[in-house]
């Protein structure tokens, strides 16, 4: 029985997500479940709340903390996007064809 409360523990702490922004440079995400791709401008997140893009210029990651969930980048900070349901597997698609 142990285990399946630490499972959703686990679950509940994933299921929290927000995005704290300070000056356009740093930024802050939890919930986020993977970092599917990256570069010095663009950043494309899977998240619980579903796939997030950040972009920018001089992007890069300083924080990546897989076990809570938590991202942290610095630069200059542009744009930053939530993709629909429905787009996640195009975005996907495009993202992976520019970084192959």
């Amino acid at each position: 029985m142990n285990n399946y409360y630490e499972k959703e523990t686990v679950n509940r702490v994933q299921q929290d997500h927000y995005v704290k922004i300070n000056n356009r440079k740093n930024l802050e995400i939890t919930g986020v479940k993977e970092v599917d791709s990256f570069d010095n401008e663009e950043f494309l997140l899977e998240t619980v709340m579903g796939y997030l893009i950040v972009r920018g210029q001089n992007l890069q990651l300083k924080n990546l903390d897989v076990g809570d969930g938590l991202v942290t980048i610095k630069g200059k900070i542009y744009e930053l996007s939530y993709v629909d349901e429905h787009q996640q597997e195009k975005a996907k698609g495009f993202f992976s064809k520019l970084f192959r």
